[in-house]
């Protein structure tokens, strides 16, 4: 974008505040045009004011930010990061406004990110959110696909040794919902990295496990891929596929950033591609950035199938256009066909 991006930065904590507009203001591109302590303060500056994206912490006086977030994107919807604590209740709340319309979610400085990693993260999510094409939010999601639905999936024959990788990051909370809702039982294991803060991933796998046909757990180290089941990579630790004889496990690990992630797209896409190989579908959906492209172009050329989603159904057209440029990608399809094209591939292989 050429001009600034502006942010209006709405917590009821006068540090976070400070910090937020002092870190941000040291980015060429990003402008904190004002702050608020509540969502009726908010309210007022985003009319006058006229914000690019705001920043919304949930746990607040006089009205929490769930609340404001459902008026707001219901009567000004506009890019929306959510800051929360790394709690159980703050983790939970914040995936609540991720199904109501916000764009992407961060840790509170007091966290586990300094000062530093934290304003590159967020920085790197405005950026996100101010190109982002707004989500539907969940309720309207549910009603559209009434009249469209179609049938289940069917039960695949044959699973043995078969893995779907998946990466996604800006938007990818609501796409992972979409596509893993769409599993039956005894669906190849699936290897999941979606970019969220520690912690943040525990609420997340639960949510989904309660939604889906498949379980899914946030993953521990050793823990097996077998069909029907999904691990999703805990926030803040890297996720690889492994192989012992015939029984793929994951492993659980730290170590340096990739492309400014952990967990990374492409370290868990590059050990597919070194102990899957043409064993495996690779996906890779809506995000920021170009973490995962390489890792896909790495699968495609171990023998596996890949898909990106198409621009259309993306919230940030990031992730795959970089892996379809890479020439990585074998099909683009829209998200909610995804499910469907990588049984099919997988039954192919």
């Amino acid at each position: 974008m050429d001009a600034n991006i502006k942010v209006l930065v709405v917590d009821d904590s006068a540090v976070v505040r400070k910090v937020f507009s002092e870190e941000l203001s040291k980015e060429r591109d990003i402008e904190v045009i004002a702050t608020a302590p509540d969502p009726y303060v908010a309210r007022d500056k985003i009319v006058k004011l006229k914000p690019d994206v705001v920043t919304l912490d949930i746990e607040m006086p006089r009205m929490d930010g769930i609340t404001f977030l459902k008026k707001l994107m219901r009567y000004h919807p506009m890019p929306v990061i959510i800051v929360s604590s790394l709690t159980q209740k703050g983790s939970k709340l914040a995936l609540e406004a991720l199904s109501l319309g916000a764009i992407e979610v961060i840790s509170k400085p007091a966290g586990s990110y300094s000062v530093g990693e934290m304003t590159l993260q967020l920085a790197n999510k405005i950026r996100a959110a101010a190109r982002a094409k707004l989500p539907i939010p969940a309720q309207a999601q549910a009603s559209s696909r009434v009249a469209t639905s179609k049938p289940p999936l069917k039960a695949l024959a044959a699973t043995t040794n078969k893995i779907i990788a998946i990466g996604a990051s800006t938007g990818g909370t609501e796409a992972l919902k979409v596509v893993l809702t769409q599993m039956p039982p005894n669906c190849p294991g699936i290897v999941v990295v979606q970019h969220m803060p520690a912690k943040f991933t525990t609420s997340f796998a639960e949510r989904l496990d309660s939604l889906c046909e498949i379980e899914v757990k946030e993953a521990q180290d050793d823990d097996s891929v077998i069909p029907g089941r999904a691990l999703i990579a805990p926030g803040n630790y890297h996720m690889l596929l492994r192989r012992s004889g015939a029984r793929y496990y994951v492993k659980i690990k730290q170590g340096p950033m990739v492309h400014h992630q952990r967990p990374s797209v492409d370290v868990l896409f590059r050990s597919v591609a070194e102990y899957a190989g043409e064993n495996a579908v690779g996906v890779i959906l809506t995000g920021m950035g170009a973490d995962g492209a390489q890792g896909l172009l790495e699968m495609k050329q171990a023998g596996a199938k890949t898909i990106a989603q198409d621009e259309k159904s993306c919230v940030v057209f990031g992730m795959p256009k970089e892996a379809i440029k890479k020439g990585a990608v074998d099909q683009v399809a829209p998200l909610d066909e995804i499910a469907a094209l990588s049984l099919q591939m997988i039954a192919k292989t």
